[in-house]
């Protein structure tokens, strides 16, 4: 079972298994990307063993003489994949996928929807907070789910909560960018428009609930992406030890801790000594990844 402590161990045998062909690559990249999705508490984790993979997996002559179907090509299709077979409108059911189902079996089955993308989102984030994609990417994104280009279309109550996943996932990091700024900026306003449209009976288009979670996305953006934090994310045993120090220090019995939302992973960072990332790789980037290939948008 995958683990902050053990992915050396993981990618390691991942790459012993010798992939010896562009299929291979893309079922191993669709495991990762599955795994990812139905495990969102591990989704951080996940995304630094793809950071530790792209380096060591091999590349393979395109069918069609293009460039070489390499590790990162192959994930960004495989993310982009998933994008777009995002549930955008609703999450119902047709009456097809209805029969044969009770009220109790058709919520579990909307809310397993609803959570896969939401980890989605989580996931992309944190590719992105690991260099992996770029800010414009992830600015597309954003204006796409808020349908920033048509004031008119409403997006899904869900289309919002997974907006507000990635802000709060790489907030601070997004926002120190120009292009990423500037995509804030729009989708913040945007946001906050929605917030405050009415139906013709005067009631909010949106539940208060999320009517909330944009405000509180807003105020910890004004607040320089500083937030109060209660989620256990999945940390390393020194990590663990660390927290357990500093919550003795300070005298804390709720478990919460004041972060910066958005942050680069701390191993992201240059040490004192080396001047190289202290993580999972144990080796500088190679540069982001850029542009996941144009297809067309359901």
């Amino acid at each position: 079972k995958i683990a902050p402590d053990n992915i050396g161990v993981i990618a390691q045998r991942i790459v012993d298994t010798k992939v010896t062909s562009s299929e291979e690559l893309e079922s191993v990249i669709g495991l990762i990307m599955k795994k990812a999705l139905t495990e969102p508490h591990y989704c951080e984790t996940y995304a630094d063993l793809v950071f530790k993979l792209k380096s060591e997996m091999p590349e393979f002559p395109s069918e069609s003489g293009g460039k070489p179907v390499t590790f990162k090509s192959t994930l960004l299709n495989v993310t982009q994949n998933e994008f777009d077979q995002l549930s955008r409108d609703s999450l119902d059911f047709t009456e097809e996928e209805k029969e044969g189902k009770d009220k109790e079996e058709l919520d579990f089955l909307r809310k397993k929807r609803k959570d896969r993308c939401l980890a989605n989102m989580k996931f992309i984030g944190h590719l992105f907070l690991r260099s992996l994609l770029t800010a414009r990417i992830i600015g597309q994104i954003i204006q796409e789910l808020a349908m920033c280009g048509d004031a008119d279309k409403i997006p899904a109550e869900h289309i919002l909560e997974c907006i507000c996943e990635l802000l709060k996932s790489i907030g601070f990091t997004l926002d120190s960018m120009p292009a990423g700024k500037e995509a804030i900026k729009q989708v913040s306003g945007r946001l906050m428009d929605l917030k405050q449209r009415k139906d013709k009976k005067g009631k909010g288009l949106y539940p208060m609930r999320i009517q909330f979670m944009i405000q509180d996305l807003v105020d910890t953006k004004n607040a320089g992406w500083k937030m109060k934090s209660f989620k256990a994310a999945a940390k390393t045993k020194e990590e663990i030890r660390q927290d357990a120090v500093r919550d003795e220090r300070q005298q804390k019995t709720d478990g919460s801790e004041v972060v910066i939302a958005g942050q680069r992973p701390a191993w992201m960072t240059s040490d004192a000594v080396g001047g190289k990332p202290a993580g999972p790789g144990g080796k500088p980037d190679d540069g982001p990844w850029m542009d996941v290939p144009s297809k067309s948008r359901r």
